[in-house]
């Protein structure tokens, strides 16, 4: 305890714990105190928002529409504190769904190709994922030359 300059009881003790609180009204117990929660509260904030962001940074690389339904589910436990939804939302990001569209397009490209026309994928909501363009030339059926 800091010398306040106020003289003490002849009965006190002589040692005097610091979290004793001084004459003045001081109390250093709790602003010390005060200041590790606040402290505490703010690293646990951040432990959280970090945690529910886990399964976003674990689906960045995976195909476009999976991250957003990741992100969706994260943001729904986020919001509802439902544990259910994060859960979903890993256990996603953990997986690689196959790609299903790549086969198609190139079933739709043969099938175009015996047929005798063009075909181009509609690629509207991959941007991100690459796919090889299926584009055949059509041929002329009787000289078999590119028309």
């Amino acid at each position: 305890m800091a010398d306040t300059g106020a003289a003490l009881h002849p009965l006190a003790p002589h040692y005097i714990p610091f979290y004793i609180p001084g004459p003045d009204g001081s109390d250093q117990m709790f602003v010390t105190v005060t200041i590790i929660v606040v402290i505490g509260v703010f690293f646990a904030g951040a432990l959280y928002f970090w945690l529910h962001s886990l399964p976003e940074n674990m689906a960045h690389g995976m195909n476009r529409a999976q991250y957003q339904l990741v992100a969706i589910l994260a943001l729904i436990g986020l919001f509802t504190h439902e544990n259910l939804f994060w859960i979903a939302a890993l256990l996603l990001a953990a997986i690689q769904l196959p790609n299903l569209m790549g086969p198609l397009n190139s079933i739709a490209g043969s099938l175009a190709a015996l047929a005798g026309r063009e075909y181009v994928p509609d690629n509207a909501g991959d941007e991100d994922e690459p796919h090889p363009a299926h584009t055949t030339p059509a041929k002329d059926t009787t000289t078999g030359k590119e028309a």
